[in-house]
């Protein structure tokens, strides 16, 4: 299934390439900035019926933004960007269907498991995702933190996402070294998600064309959604027309309902 997204920068919603996110303004490369507002955004996709997409507030300035958005599809978006234990509960009485955190969970590069199950229960394990968003280093996918500039320690895999897996109902994971590029998936990276990971996962990172969300539809073998951002027309994109996405959505539910309906 496609997975649409919000991306705010400095209040405005932009696509940016991943790797150079905490980078100097002349280090930042930006693909796109919209003159269109996030509530824009939020309202198409709520009338496509494209839930559980995704708001991410890149680094200050965009709160008010972000909370446009939630209010033009309620309960229809999730969250993330800066989420601890203080503010998690706002955004969720804002309309955030779920909280999406990631850097606030580390410390000293290891999950901070204390502050995992504090966050847990005090929203809930639906109503929270966990980033595992990662870079390659060698053969193994780390998972990055503080704007995807950090190394941590921990090593995607089949047990880690099965411990992490009792804290929350979702997995969100950039390719954090092909987002925004547009060259095309890590198709090893979502081949691996789909054997290893027991939940819903969205993969977001390098999705060029309609091909690459039909590729993440077999690899994942319809267990792994898609998130396509700079390929995308809406966002200036020449890759991927937004209609054709929804189209994609709309035949996968059919297909689905069709199959549960003769079992």
């Amino acid at each position: 299934m496609f997975r649409p997204c919000i991306d705010l920068h400095e209040g405005k919603v932009k696509q940016i390439v991943g790797g150079t996110l905490g980078q100097s303004a002349a280090g930042l490369r930006t693909n796109f900035v919209s003159e269109k507002s996030s509530e824009y955004y939020a309202g198409l996709y709520r009338r496509d019926e494209l839930p559980g997409g995704h708001v991410i507030m890149l680094g200050p300035g965009n709160e008010a933004a972000a909370r446009a958005a939630l209010q033009a599809y309620p309960g229809g978006l999730q969250l993330g960007g800066g989420i601890n234990l203080e503010n998690a509960r706002s955004y969720l009485d804002a309309g955030a269907s779920q909280v999406i955190v990631t850097s606030w969970v580390f410390r000293e590069g290891r999950v901070d498991e204390e502050r995992l199950t504090a966050l847990t229960q005090a929203i809930g394990r639906e109503r929270l995702v966990l980033d595992l968003s990662c870079r390659k280093r060698g053969a193994d996918y780390l998972v990055v933190t503080d704007r995807w500039q950090k190394f941590t320690e921990l090593v995607i895999g089949r047990e880690v996402l099965s411990r992490l897996a009792a804290f929350c109902s979702e997995f969100l994971i950039h390719a954090v070294d092909v987002e925004g590029l547009c060259r095309g998936i890590d198709t090893e990276l979502v081949a691996q998600l789909a054997d290893w990971s027991p939940l819903p996962t969205t993969y977001a990172g390098g999705a060029s064309s309609i091909r690459d969300l039909e590729e993440v539809s077999r690899l994942g073998r319809g267990r792994i959604d898609l998130t396509i951002g700079s390929a995308l027309d809406i966002f200036g994109g020449t890759g991927v027309r937004y209609a054709d996405a929804v189209a994609f959505n709309h035949r996968d539910r059919a297909t689905r309902q069709g199959s549960t309906c003769t079992r």
